[in-house]
């Protein structure tokens, strides 16, 4: 016994001389993993470690690869900081995570490393993993908690009482409730064939909601621009409905009217029967016939018969004015007469010579006009 206490001073007294005794954490572990000999540094930050301890392991695939060094208080003062020691020989991505696992249902704790599916990069020498890349499995005390309150607190104990409602509403409705299944597995199907459409048709919903969402200003400009037109209809609103009511009695009488009218109508209808039948027979002759009407007294003929832009035409003009004179005065009639038409008469266009002034006719008034005005042929 005594020299084993003199063992153990030494040991105490040489931890002292080498620096300091800081606990039983600074001890190493017997079945720890290797670090080699080049290991490096990596930091991971948790919202909580639980009980988690310095020299608990690291593993990477359920595999050691490290240990945790130390556990310290984030620089946010709210989270936990894990300093960890890895095997040099270990390489893991830059976009690493790290989750605080358990080795069995009492079983230590221990950090996991992983590699995620878009691995890329290295992890380098004091790396740090943040809180969006850790996590950590619930603890059995949480476990059971849950279980508790859904056991105690939750729907379990309602389950008997729904089965008892549920039994009682089928039985007796099993064919309807058959039924019931069948038409919806029907109808399932039948939007199970149209799933096309139906993608389709949301599709064109999501373009029409993207177009109104686009064109959200100027419908609201439309819109409030109408409220000024609505003001107006609805206090027109009396007038409107009267307008209704008016079109309404015109309707019966205009029917009335028709249903009255209607044997003459028919009788109308089959009189004109034979001229347009004959309008029908003259065929192209009556549209030949109004350009000829039309053009009169150049129809389209009379163009082959002008060479160049211009038509040479030679006209006798007998402006006498005795002539006309004499022949108002030996005429038995009103000059009047037949210029003017009759009540109901439609106008006629006169057809009155014109005099050939500076000719002698015999009478001596003729002659003195003839001779003041003179005359001539043009």
């Amino acid at each position: 016994m005594r020299k084993l206490a003199i063992v153990l001073s030494a040991l105490v007294l040489a931890g002292c001389g080498s620096g300091g005794f800081d606990g039983v954490y600074n001890m190493p572990l017997p079945g720890g993993a290797d670090v080699g000999d080049h290991p490096y540094r990596v930091k991971a930050q948790f919202k909580d470690v639980l009980d988690l301890v310095p020299q608990a392991g690291v593993k990477v695939n359920d595999v050691p690869v490290g240990r945790v060094e130390k556990i310290d208080l984030a620089p946010d003062g709210w989270t936990a900081e894990v300093t960890m020691l890895v095997n040099g020989d270990v390489q893991l991505p830059a976009n690493a995570f790290a989750n605080l696992r358990q080795s069995a249902l009492l079983g230590e704790k221990f950090v996991e490393l992983g590699k995620p599916k878009d691995a890329s990069g290295k992890l380098a020498d004091n790396a740090v993993i943040p809180l969006t890349k850790t996590n950590r499995n619930p603890e059995v005390e949480e476990v059971f908690g849950a279980l508790s309150m859904l056991l105690n607190g939750g729907g379990v104990a309602q389950l008997q009482n729904i089965t008892k409602e549920l039994n009682a509403a089928l039985e007796g409705n099993e064919q309807e409730i058959r039924s019931l299944l069948g038409n919806l597995n029907t109808f399932v199907g039948e939007l199970d064939k149209h799933k096309a459409e139906i993608v389709r048709a949301l599709d064109s919903i999501n373009r029409l909601a993207g177009t109104l969402a686009q064109q959200r200003e100027k419908i609201a400009v439309a819109l409030t621009d109408l409220e000024p037109g609505l003001r107006v209809i609805a206090e027109q609103r009396t007038q409107l409905v009267t307008l209704l009511q008016s079109l309404d009695k015109l309707s019966d009488v205009a029917t009335d009217t028709v249903n009255k009218s209607r044997d003459d109508i028919v009788a109308d209808l089959k009189a004109l029967q034979p001229t347009l039948t004959k309008l029908v027979e003259s065929g192209q002759n009556l549209p030949k016939a109004f350009e000829l009407l039309l053009t009169y007294p150049f129809p389209d003929e009379a163009v082959d018969g002008v060479k160049g832009d211009y038509s040479n035409a030679f006209i006798d003009l007998d402006l006498n004015l005795g002539t006309v004179l004499d022949n108002l005065s030996r005429s038995r009639q009103s000059p009047l007469d037949g210029l003017l038409p009759s009540q109901g008469t439609p106008l006629p266009m006169p057809n009155i010579p014109l005099p050939n002034l500076g000719q002698g006719t015999g009478s001596g008034l003729g002659d003195l006009l003839g001779g003041l005005l003179g005359g001539g042929r043009k």
